[in-house]
């Protein structure tokens, strides 16, 4: 790409005049940005109401544990009193991909947060100087225009009409600030010189509630479902943001049109992953992300969906959560997971644990991906934390009665489906859980945009986001890889 510069290429000629006057401020410049960086991560970690590791507080539950694969690549965060306002929460989770993305999930959980608020206030502020030359140039306006503002407001008083603006307001201001402070972050990403994030890169689910106001945002497969109450008074999963993947017919459309390719594994035919246009990687399983600058010219993106709920009594909790959670768990038995634990503090991580033994009875033969859960908790009527705290083999067998009922079919899953990130391998499923598998939607024309290749070479690939072998792609060479392109491959 032209972006991916070689060190060779920006060092200077080894026995030119000055080389080594060069190499030595590199090194210094690099301990200084080593040393901004450490005292930045120390300045955070001592900010009062700002949670990332697991635990609890009031309003929010939040835990995460490793998987299988190696480094845990998730991370998490809880801010209350964010930007400095007591009504305020920020949270967020965050699910790192390829060999640095526990790196990049954690910077992410660090640096967003804060370009969020920054350009908040900004917004903020433009905003009110907007309201502050409306207001002034209405003065210049004769007395019937003036009159009939002034009618005009006395019946908007009257309808209540005051507020719905406000709202909408509010949600404009921020969703500005979310799509501004998700594009900078991209952007220092690339930037960097300590992470490479060339073939790394992470989701990210976030959200701020403000009073009854709640803003999501998303970007990749993470997910935030809500729990409230319906009509009769029963519990229900609202999901309040859909999974950007690649078999979703607008993204797929676009990575098309940007060159990239679109397509499943035979081995997991119900996994729709991106490719590069003339090289079998790096199988990215999701449409939209931070990092992961190979594909960002080939259709992906960082953008991210943003959407507005004003809150009412009837809603509960918010869980936000990573895709190793919804691959096992659906809406439904997640919510009622965390329903059922006897104490807030604990919700989150009896949501782990079922998630983990679900891992295990579903897909034995699968390693269990990592896991990172935040519950927010809208209101102090339920589950409050003053209340008893039982054992936590109570609450294992909570949730673990909870996904015993679902895989005899005693209860449906409502809202979407599956994540579908899980290879469906009948033949080597339990036979106790054979009645939960997947079904691969096999007539769904994005999952089989090239039928005729054979893609074998790469099979065995199950519940990888990124191949780690991923080659450089230099867009010069396009041209050449295309003229061999029709080939079949052997």
């Amino acid at each position: 790409m032209g972006s991916c510069l070689s060190t060779e290429s920006r060092s200077p000629v080894p026995n030119s005049p000055g080389s080594r006057k060069r190499k030595n401020s590199r090194k210094k410049l690099g301990s200084r940005n080593s040393s901004f960086e450490s005292k930045r991560e120390e300045q955070l970690y001592r900010i009062p109401g700002r949670m990332f590791l697991n635990g609890s507080s009031d309003v929010a539950s939040m835990f995460t544990q490793q998987g299988k694969k190696g480094t845990n690549q998730d991370a998490m965060i809880v801010w209350e009193n964010f930007a400095s306002r007591a009504d305020t929460i920020f949270c967020g989770v965050f699910d790192g991909h390829g060999p640095y993305g526990h790196m990049v999930a954690k910077r992410v959980r660090d640096s967003l947060p804060l370009k969020l608020s920054a350009n908040w206030e900004v917004n903020i502020k433009g905003d009110e100087a907007l309201k502050e030359i409306n207001i002034n140039g209405t003065g210049s306006m004769n007395s019937e225009s003036t009159s009939f503002l002034a009618s005009n407001e006395e019946s908007r008083a009257c309808l209540d009409v005051e507020g719905t603006e406000n709202h909408e307001n509010m949600f404009q201001i921020l969703k500005d600030s979310f799509l501004k402070a998700y594009k900078v972050m991209d952007r220092e990403l690339k930037m960097y010189t300590t992470i490479d994030c060339f073939c790394s890169g992470t989701t990210a689910v976030t959200l701020i509630k403000q009073g009854q106001d709640l803003v999501i945002s998303n970007v990749g497969d993470s997910r935030a479902v809500m729990g409230t109450r319906d009509q009769d008074g029963h519990l229900t999963a609202l999901q309040l943001t859909v999974d950007l993947k690649p078999n979703l017919p607008a993204e797929a459309e676009r990575i098309r049109n940007c060159k990239g390719r679109v397509f499943a594994l035979r081995d997991e035919p119900e996994v729709a992953r991106v490719w590069l246009p003339n090289n079998d990687s790096p199988g990215l399983a999701m449409a939209r992300a931070f990092g992961d600058f190979c594909l960002k010219d080939f259709g992906l993106i960082s953008v991210p969906e943003v959407s507005h709920r004003h809150l009412t009594e009837k809603d509960e909790f918010v869980v936000l959560a990573s895709d190793g959670i919804w691959d096992v768990l659906s809406n439904k038995e997640v919510v009622d997971i965390v329903a059922a634990a006897p104490a807030r503090s604990y919700a989150a991580r009896a949501l782990v644990e079922a998630a983990v033994r679900a891992w295990k009875c579903k897909y034995p033969t699968s390693k269990v991906d990592d896991c990172a859960v935040v519950c927010l908790f809208l209101n102090s009527n339920d589950l409050s934390s003053a209340s008893a705290v039982k054992s936590e083999e109570k609450i294992v067998s909570m949730g673990q009665q909870v996904l015993d009922d679902n895989i005899k079919g005693s209860s449906e899953p409502l809202g979407i489906n599956r994540s579908g990130t899980v290879r469906n391998d009948r033949e080597k499923l339990g036979d106790e859980c054979k009645d939960e598998e997947v079904e691969a939607d096999e007539d769904d024309a994005l999952l089989y945009s090239d039928p005729g290749k054979d893609w074998s070479a790469l099979e065995g690939v199950s519940r990888v986001n990124t191949l780690l072998t991923l080659p450089r792609f230099v867009p010069g060479e396009v041209d050449k890889a295309a003229a061999g392109a029709a080939k079949t491959l052997k």
